[in-house]
């Protein structure tokens, strides 16, 4: 699979993942993982869980992706065909306001996102997605409807989705992404969390 650190492609099979997850209590897939702010704010504050950020925007990735952690990776790849050198070793997935075909396929109950997600998944993996009312709404839906459809569509794959919690403002303001800190000062700061786990 294609990694990324700085301005640098490199190629890591399964052993050299492996050997790289040596000694780690959790794997945590950040899905979607933009400029990778979750997935870097996530290794620094817990060292003994390694953090997989995936994306397939290369360009985003090159300021926390050239960061000296050792419990971080960066993958270059589409949400909907994930690396099989993952398969089997998430122990936590998240995907925090998702857009574009990430968005849709989450809409739509993408069978290569939802089959790869269980792919990747242990037997004890949870789940958490946050969602936001804008990106919604430009997919023609509103934030509640598009929770619900995405909640149903989790069912359907095998997840147990807890009931939907709302975010505030003041939790966007906190929550570490660049997207969070915009809704939250921006004109339509609704957000949804989904969390549950993989039965």
């Amino acid at each position: 699979m294609e990694t990324i650190r700085g301005r640098r492609s490199l190629d890591l099979d399964l052993n050299g993942l492996t050997d790289r997850l040596t000694n780690y209590d959790r794997v945590i897939l950040d899905l979607g993982t933009g400029d990778g702010k979750f997935a870097f704010h996530y290794a620094r504050a817990f060292p003994r869980h390694f953090v997989i950020g995936v994306d397939a925007c290369r360009e985003n990735l090159r300021e926390h992706s050239s960061a000296k952690l050792t419990n971080m990776l960066f993958v270059i790849a589409s949400a909907q065909d994930l690396p099989c050198e993952l398969n089997g070793l998430v122990s936590h997935i998240t995907i925090n306001f998702p857009w574009g075909s990430l968005l849709e396929s989450l809409l739509d109950g993408d069978p290569r996102l939802m089959c790869g997600l269980e792919s990747v998944s242990s037997s004890v993996t949870t789940l958490d997605i946050r969602l936001n009312g804008g990106a919604l709404a430009e997919v023609g839906t509103t934030l509640a409807a598009g929770a619900k459809e995405i909640y149903n569509s989790l069912l359907q794959f095998g997840w147990q989705i807890n009931t939907p919690v709302m975010m505030n403002v003041q939790t966007l303001r906190t929550f570490p992404t660049t997207w969070a800190k915009r809704l939250a000062f921006g004109r339509d700061p609704r957000a949804i969390q989904l969390s549950g786990f993989f039965r």
